[in-house]
């Protein structure tokens, strides 16, 4: 203190100094929280809102032929069950020759290539999901192959329903367990011929 008692002006500059500096302190404190703030808000991409989730991917679209050349000689058509056990026909029959060369009806996998209840059968997973099925045929791919679309997969041998040897193809399509008529992947199908069905015929 001076002589009068009152504050030395030194003191009084070291006090207003010690203020000032903790005022900058503060300004800068909330600066920083504001420009954090301001980088989370902004997100990866620094253009501010919150950051945008990434695009869904696109869809893979699969061209799809018939796996025998048109005109389509259907013999028997599509006939989903009424009820998971009900009759009905899970894909199509076309007419062939003994011995005639079956075709991928698009790219993929083979899934499956070999016998099952004494009919050689051959399932193709594609990538959009759908997996299609041709029977009975002597399988010309192992389980395991790439193949493209109209690539040949085997040639028909043996009996199909009440066909007589070698003259039914049976072709099916599914997405998961749900089958699907084989018919509608083909997105210009030529014509078709149907053919006419034994009456009361049933696929075993």
């Amino acid at each position: 203190m001076d002589g009068d008692g009152r504050p030395s002006t030194g003191r009084l500059d070291i006090a207003r100094s010690s203020r000032h500096r903790v005022r900058l302190i503060g300004v800068g404190v909330r600066l920083v929280a504001v420009g954090v703030l301001a980088v989370a808000f902004a997100g990866p991409g620094g253009t501010g809102g919150p950051a945008a989730a990434p695009a869904p991917p696109a869809p893979v679209v699969v061209v799809y032929s018939a796996p025998v050349p048109s005109p389509l000689p259907v013999v028997r058509g599509f006939d989903p069950p009424v009820t998971p056990y009900g009759p009905g026909h899970l894909g199509v029959d076309l007419a062939v020759r003994p011995g005639q060369a079956v075709r991928s009806a698009g790219d993929g996998i083979v899934t499956f290539a070999g016998a099952v209840a004494g009919r050689g059968l051959v399932v193709v997973a594609h990538p959009d999901g759908i997996s299609t099925e041709y029977e009975p045929l002597d399988p010309s791919v192992p389980t395991g192959a790439a193949v493209s679309r109209g690539q040949v997969i085997g040639h028909v041998a043996g009996t199909h329903g009440t066909c007589a040897p070698g003259r039914c193809l049976h072709w099916g399509a599914r997405r998961g367990t749900e089958y699907l008529d084989p018919l509608s992947l083909l997105r210009r199908l030529g014509p078709v011929r149907l053919l006419p069905w034994p009456a009361g015929a049933v696929d075993p």
